[in-house]
């Protein structure tokens, strides 16, 4: 087996958009996101995991590791993602995911929110993706330790942990417009703003449709509404579809937790299965389609846009069956020789 890589993305930006002004949301401090890289980094030591690249950003993440690296420590060889330029936009995230694919990484964990683990889903190809919540509505990352993620992530770029019996391929949303093809890997929403704004979504009275590739009844953001009404768990190949209306102009209202201290009525007209492979044109001439949450893409009037459930997702990590697969292979412990008393 030759150099064993594992990917580490940061994104300094996330936790930070309008939810926290009108909703109280949590925030990763810039300390706490160099803490978990950090972190990680001592796991994968652990491991044996030859080198970790790791991404750098205008934000201070990559200079807090790039000090703490001059200060010594069991890490595995660092490289940071310095050959593209920094934009301070999404692109740093989709520039780094790719170099860390080119570079054979057999793991990438992603520090962010639902909208930093749809772009680093989109450039992974199938590379697993381990997504640590540190985002502001964080359905799809998972709130984990970075220690034990570090542990269950270089375990499998170490090739110790087939990744086989340790990740599954899970469904995403296709929305393609006349000039734009995107991913969501929670939900899919019209609405019938005219700008992208602020991007965030925190009123839902202008909400017309929703699809969700899943829907949890204890879940966060939109795809909490259908988890009230029809919930669909994420082993299903199925995705739901919501027709929404103005409270008081629907047969059901649901008091969904769209976001972190912020509860709204929601009106449904009615809902149904979503597919896989089957194309849904949007209704949303002249209005925004927002992606995990995040208005992303705005149509002219007249201008379609279609979307569509597919299976073929990202490789996801599952933390908890990778550290399972250690424990029943006993990856992480050693035996003492026989005879031989153990000190206290």
């Amino acid at each position: 087996m030759g150099e064993t890589v594992a990917g580490i993305v940061a994104n300094p930006a996330s936790g930070r958009d309008i939810r926290r002004l009108v909703a109280q949301a949590s925030v990763f401090p810039t300390a706490e996101k160099a803490n978990m890289v950090q972190r990680l980094l001592a796991a994968f030591a652990v491991t044996g995991l030859d080198r970790a690249l790791v991404s750098t950003d205008l934000g201070g993440i990559s200079a807090a590791v790039l000090r703490a690296l001059g200060r010594g420590g069991s890490w595995p060889k660092v490289d940071f993602c310095e050959d593209d330029a920094l934009t301070g936009t999404a692109a740093d995230t989709t520039n780094a995911v790719r170099r860390m694919v080119e570079a054979g990484a057999g793991v990438i964990v992603v520090l962010g929110g639902d909208g930093t683990a749809r772009v680093a889903a989109a450039a992974c190809e199938d590379v697993p993706l381990l997504a640590l919540s540190t985002g502001t509505n964080n359905a799809f990352p998972q709130m984990r330790e970075s220690t034990v993620a570090g542990l269950a992530a270089g375990l499998i770029a170490t090739g110790q942990i087939d990744p086989d019996l340790v990740t599954h391929r899970v469904s995403v949303l296709e929305v393609v417009t006349k000039a734009r093809r995107e991913i969501a890997l929670v939900d899919v929403c019209v609405s019938l703003s005219r700008h992208i704004g602020a991007r965030a979504l925190w009123d839902p009275s202008s909400l017309t449709e929703l699809y969700c590739t899943f829907a949890e009844p204890d879940g966060i953001g939109l795809s909490s509404v259908p988890g009230q009404l029809c919930p669909s768990p994420r082993s299903s190949p199925d995705g739901v579809a919501l027709q929404l209306g103005p409270v008081g102009e629907t047969p059901y209202v649901v008091h969904a937790p769209i976001a972190p201290g912020l509860v709204r009525p929601v009106g449904v007209r009615g809902w149904g299965l979503l597919r896989p492979g089957v194309r849904v044109e949007l209704a949303a001439a002249g209005g925004v389609i927002a992606l995990d949450g995040e208005r992303e893409l705005e149509l002219k009037t007249g201008e379609s846009a279609f979307v569509e459930l597919k299976p073929d997702g990202p490789w996801v990590v599952d933390v908890r069956a990778a550290m399972a697969e250690a424990a029943r292979k006993g990856l992480l412990r050693t035996e003492t020789e026989p005879g031989k008393e153990r000190r206290r």
